[in-house]
Formats: C-alpha cells, sequence, structure tokens
C-alpha cells in the first residue's frame, strides 16, 4: 500500500497484532535489551527508561528516538526521528512514535501490538511491509537471527 494510492493512509497508524508463545517477560528482553532488539531490528542502545535517548544505526544515518514510556512486560513508546543520510536526494526526513503494548494470554504466552503512528502531517509515509508475521527469535542469545520477525521498512514519500 502507498499515500499515492490510498490518500488516507498517509494520517491512518501502521498496526500489527501477533500471538507469541513466549511469556511478556522474555518478549520485553526481546524489546529492550540491545543485542536482542539488534537480532531482529537494528544495531542500537536502547535504555529503557523514560527520558532516555538511543538511536538505532539505520542504513542511511542513525535514526534518533527518545523513549517516552516504560513499563516493563507491559508497554514500550518511543519517538522516532529519521533524517537522510548522505544521499538525502531521495528521500525527506520524518518523525513518528512507535508503541509496543504486551498483553499476557491465557496460555501464558503474549498478545504483541505494534503501532507506528504521528507521523509529521508534512510527510506522507509510503509504506512497504514484507513479512509481516510475528514469529520473533526470542532465543536470539543462543541464535541471533530473527525467524520471520515483523520486517517493515517505512519511508517517507
Amino acid at each position: 500500500m502507498t499515500a499515492k494510492k490510498h490518500p488516507a493512509a498517509a494520517d491512518a497508524p501502521l498496526s500489527f497484532e501477533c500471538e507469541l508463545p513466549d511469556p511478556p517477560e522474555k518478549v520485553w528482553r526481546a524489546l529492550t535489551e540491545p543485542e536482542l532488539l539488534a537480532a531482529w531490528m537494528m544495531p542500537n542502545d536502547i535504555k529503557p527508561e523514560a527520558g532516555k535517548r538511543f538511536a538505532f544505526a539505520g542504513p542511511d544515518a542513525p535514526i534518533e528516538c527518545e523513549v517516552l514510556e516504560a513499563e516493563p512486560g507491559r508497554l514500550l513508546r518511543y519517538s522516532w526521528r529519521e533524517r537522510p543520510g548522505e544521499d538525502a536526494d531521495r528521500l525527506p526526513a520524518f518523525d513518528s512514535i512507535v508503541t509496543f503494548t504486551l498483553t499476557r494470554t491465557v496460555s501464558g504466552g503474549t498478545h504483541l501490538s505494534i503501532v507506528h503512528d504521528g507521523f509529521v502531517p508534512a510527510t506522507r509515509p509510503v509504506v512497504a511491509v514484507a513479512g509481516a508475521g510475528c514469529g520473533l527469535s526470542l532465543d536470539a542469545r543462543k541464535n541471533p537471527t530473527a525467524a520471520n520477525a515483523p520486517c517493515m521498512m517505512l519511508r517517507a514519500a
């Protein structure tokens, strides 16, 4: 889906939900421990405390973030400020908010909700989502690769 084909999508959040067999405590670690998060996302220096700044090593330039809310095992929300790198001709910058909500399921697993929204109004996101399944490999210490991890590529048009 692109904003050009679906103009309303520019203001709509990107939302993904899935059920994971692992408990919220384990999923929390995959979202907040730098080496585990890097296994399925990007290298980073996250510290899951409100007000802490961190960065992802983005493909073109660092993605600057700040933790807005952190409730261990339940909620992680951070700002996402992506600026174009040296090849700035192709993509403008954009700011947004990423929210992870974890809820324990009856079976002891985790219902994971990921919402990426709050895009700066001046930009219209074009979204390409590949493999939006949620099969995160939470045993990244044994196997540092993600298995069918949500692979979201967000860029401004």
